[in-house]
C-alpha cells in the first residue's frame, strides 16, 4: 500500500500519454476516415508538446481539438494534467470532471478527481468520489484511505472509523491506523476504546515507538501519572536510541527526586544522535543556573559535550562557564580561550577571557588578547581601556596612550567611564617623565568622577614616586581614605605620599594599618622594611624586604636594598 501517497493527497496519478489514446480509440467504434486525420493528428501535436513542457501551445492544440468534438474525455484529461503542471487546480478540476461526465465508469477519473477535490479542501465532493471509488472496488486500500481521511475532513468520525477498519482488514493492524482510529476516538469522547486501539496494535508492535509514545502523552495527560512513567521506561527499552525519551525520563525522575537515575538518563540522552547541541547546551546552562551547586556528574556531561564537539565553541564556554562557577579560574581560562579558537566573534567569550587576565594580573596575556580582540571589535571601548591598562602594565607607554585616545573618541555618555580613559593616560604619561601631561590627564579624570577613590589613590602614588607636588598628593589620598576607608592599598598608598615627604614615623603608622589588613601585600610588606630602615632597624627592614622578594616583589632595586642593607628608590 503506498501510504505516503494517501497521506500526502494531491500527488496524483499520471497516466501513461499512449494509455489514453488507446482509450479514446477504443471508444470510438466507427472506422478512422481521412476526415479524422486533422483531429487525430492536432490531439498527438497537443500530447507532444505537453511532453515537451511547452503548455501553452499544447493547451491551443486541445482546444482546437474540442472545438471539433466536445464529447472526447481523452482531451480534458490531458488538458487537466496540462493544468496541474501550471498549477491551476481550478482548470485542472474543471476538466477532469467534464471528463469524468462523458465516462463516469472510468474510475481512473474519479480518482483525479477525488484526489483533485481533496487537495482543494472540497471534503464533501471527495468523499462522493471516494464513495464511489469504493463500491466499485471495495478491496482498493488507497481508496478506503482516502475515503476515511475525507470523513474525517468532513466530521463523520464514526463513518472514518468504520473505513479505517475496512482498511486494516486488507492490510493488517500497522500503527499509523491505530493511531489515527486513538485519535478519532479521542474526538468522541469514547478515550478507553482509542487506548484499547493502541494495546491492540502493540500486540502486534510490540516495540513501536509511536505507539508507545501516545500511550506516554495520553496517560500524562489524564494524570495517570504512574502508567506514564512505566510506558515511558518500556519506551527507552524499546529504542534506547531514542534521546529524547531518555530526556523525558530525566525531567520525571528530577521531579520525583531520583538523581541518580536523573543523571543516568541524562548520560544516555547526551550519547544519543537525535539530541543535538543546542538542546544539549540548554540543559547545561539549566544546570549552571539554577544549581547552586555543581556535582562531578554535571562536569562529566560539560565534558562529554567537548569531546562531542571538539571544534565547537559553544562546548568549551560551556565548560569555562562550569569551571568559573566553582572558582577554577585556572580551567576556565583555558576553556573560555579554546572557545576563542574557533568562535571569534562572540563578545561574551572575549569578554570573560579579558576580565580574567586582568584579574589575575596577567598582563602579557590581556595584552596579547586584547589587540586580538581589537581585530574583531574595533569599536568596543571596554576592549581600548583593557589594552591601554595592559600596556601601561607593560612599560609600552605611547603605545598606551595611543590606544586609549582612540577609544576615548569612542565614548558616548559616559563621564566615568572617559575618566578612568583619562587616568590611564596619566600613568602612560607619568611612565614617560612627562609629568605635565600625567597630572593634566589625571586631573581631568577627577574632574569626570569627582568620586573615584581609585583614580584618587593612583594619582596620589604617583606624585609620591615623582616626587612632585606632595601637598596636591596628600590631600587626594586623605579625601580617598576618607570616602573609602578600610583599604588597604588606600592606607599605604598615604603612607607613601608621607614617606616621601620625609615624615617617616608617621608613614610607618599607615604601614603597620595596611599590613594588619593585608600581611601578603609585596608593596606594603616592602614598604614596613623601608619604614624600619627610616627608623634605624636595619635588620628588621631586611627581614621584610626578603619577605617581598618571596611575594614576587616586581621593584627592580629589592635585591640590592637586601645585599646592599641599604635603601633604594623603587624602580618597577
Amino acid at each position: 500500500m503506498n501510504l505516503k501517497k494517501i497521506v500526502a493527497i494531491g500527488l496524483l496519478i499520471v497516466l501513461v500519454n499512449s494509455c489514453a489514446i488507446f482509450k479514446h480509440e477504443d471508444k470510438k467504434s466507427a472506422p478512422i476516415t481521412k476526415a479524422n486525420f486533422p483531429y487525430i493528428e492536432k490531439f498527438h501535436e497537443g500530447l507532444r508538446l505537453k511532453q515537451k513542457g511547452e503548455f501553452d501551445d499544447a493547451i491551443l492544440a486541445l482546444n482546437y481539438c474540442l472545438g471539433v468534438r466536445q464529447d472526447d474525455d481523452a482531451v480534458y484529461y490531458a488538458l487537466s494534467e496540462i493544468y496541474i503542471q501550471k498549477n491551476d487546480l481550478m482548470k485542472s478540476a474543471d476538466a477532469i470532471q467534464k471528463a469524468a461526465l462523458i465516462d463516469p465508469k472510468n474510475t481512473w477519473y474519479t480518482q483525479e478527481l477525488a484526489y483533485m477535490n481533496f487537495e482543494q479542501k472540497k471534503y464533501a465532493e471527495a468523499v462522493k468520489c471516494f464513495e464511489q471509488l469504493v463500491k466499485s472496488e471495495p478491496r482498493n486500500v488507497d481508496w478506503l484511505y482516502g475515503y476515511a481521511e475525507s470523513l474525517v475532513r468532513t466530521g463523520k468520525t464514526e463513518d472514518a472509523i468504520k473505513a479505517f477498519d475496512k482498511t486494516e482488514e486488507q492490510i493488517g493492524v500497522i500503527p499509523e491506523l491505530s493511531i489515527q482510529k486513538f485519535r478519532l476516538y479521542i474526538e468522541l469522547k469514547k478515550p478507553e476504546k482509542g487506548v484499547e486501539e493502541i494495546l491492540k496494535a502493540r500486540k502486534v508492535h510490540p516495540e513501536d515507538a509511536q505507539l508507545i509514545g501516545v500511550l506516554v502523552d495520553y496517560y500524562f495527560q489524564t494524570k495517570q501519572d504512574v502508567k506514564a512513567v512505566a510506558t515511558l521506561e518500556e519506551m527507552a527499552k524499546a529504542d534506547p536510541t531514542n534521546g529524547r525519551v531518555h530526556l523525558g525520563l530525566a525531567d520525571i525522575y528530577k521531579q520525583k527526586g531520583r538523581t541518580a537515575d536523573y543523571y543516568t538518563e541524562l548520560f544516555r540522552a547526551f550519547a544519543c544522535e537525535d539530541v543535538d547541541l543546542d538542546t544539549k547546551m540548554k540543559i547545561l546552562i539549566d544546570i549552571h543556573e539554577n544549581n547552586s551547586k555543581l556535582t562531578k556528574e554535571d562536569f562529566q556531561l560539560a565534558d562529554i559535550l567537548v569531546a562531542q564537539y571538539p571544534n565547537d565553541s559553544k562546548s568549551f564556554s560551556i565548560q569555562g562557564d562550569f569551571y568559573l562557577k566553582v572558582e577554577d579560574q585556572v580551567n576556565a581560562l583555558k576553556s573560555y580561550k579554546k572557545a576563542l579558537e574557533f568562535e571569534r566573534s562572540k563578545f561574551p567569550i572575549w569578554n570573560q577571557v579579558l576580565v580574567m587576565e586582568y584579574q589575575n594580573t596577567d598582563f602579557e596575556n590581556l595584552y596579547v588578547d586584547s589587540k586580538k580582540c581589537l581585530e574583531y571589535f574595533p569599536n568596543n571601548t571596554n576592549v581600548y581601556l583593557f589594552n591601554g591598562i595592559s600596556a601601561n602594565q607593560l612599560k609600552k607607554y605611547q603605545e598606551a596612550i595611543d590606544n586609549l585616545e582612540t577609544g576615548k573618541e569612542l565614548i558616548v555618555n559616559d563621564q566615568p567611564m572617559k575618566a578612568e580613559f583619562y587616568a590611564q593616560i596619566g600613568e602612560a604619561y607619568f611612565g614617560l617623565k612627562n609629568n605635565s601631561e600625567g597630572k593634566k590627564n589625571y586631573e581631568t579624570a577627577l574632574e569626570l568622577d569627582k568620586s573615584s577613590t581609585l583614580n584618587m589613590n593612583n594619582f596620589a602614588y604617583r606624585l609620591a614616586l615623582a616626587k612632585v607636588d606632595l601637598t596636591r598628593a596628600e590631600e587626594l589620598i586623605k579625601l580617598a581614605n576618607e570616602k573609602s576607608p578600610g583599604q588597604p592599598h588606600f592606607i599605604d598608598t598615604y603612607g607613601w605620599v608621607l614617606f616621601q615627604k620625609g615624615e617617616y614615623s608617621k608613614a610607618m603608622e599607615q604601614y603597620l594599618k595596611a599590613y594588619e589588613i593585608n600581611p601578603n601585600d609585596k608593596i606594603i610588606v616592602e614598604h614596613i622594611g623601608d619604614g624600619y630602615f627610616k627608623a634605624g632597624k636595619v635588620s628588621k627592614a631586611v627581614e621584610y624586604w626578603k619577605k617581598a622578594l618571596e611575594l614576587e616583589s616586581t621593584n627592580k632595586n629589592l635585591k640590592l636594598k637586601i645585599e646592599k642593607q641599604e635603601y633604594y628608590e623603587p624602580i618597577y
